[in-house]
């Protein structure tokens, strides 16, 4: 599943912003971003990732995605790909707002 096609966005989701920060600053060291990733996802889907990634994969359609997600829930591939992609727009975003500080 392409979770970058699911509608959800970083600053709409009730999750620590902190919490999430340890993914994405990891962003540039695949191995330490797929260890962050393992140890946050539980905590951010448990404090306000689950309605709202269950809901966009719902609308989605994607039987299996939606499978994973109420089978394994924070623990699952599908949650753990959604907080990639929540970690990437942190990054993206923060990296504008650097940007636009330097100008």
């Amino acid at each position: 599943m392409d979770v970058s096609k699911l509608g959800l966005d970083v600053d709409a989701i009730p999750i620590c912003q902190a919490c999430l920060s340890f993914v994405s600053l990891s962003l540039d060291d695949p191995d330490e971003a797929t260890h962050w990733c393992f140890e946050m996802t539980p905590a951010l889907w448990e404090e306000g990732l689950r309605e709202p990634a269950l809901d966009a994969v719902r609308r989605s359609g994607d039987a299996d995605a939606l499978a994973d997600l109420e089978a394994g829930g924070g623990r699952s591939r599908t949650a753990r790909a959604i907080v990639m992609e929540l970690a990437r727009q942190q990054d993206e975003r923060a990296k504008r707002r650097w940007q636009a500080m330097q100008n």
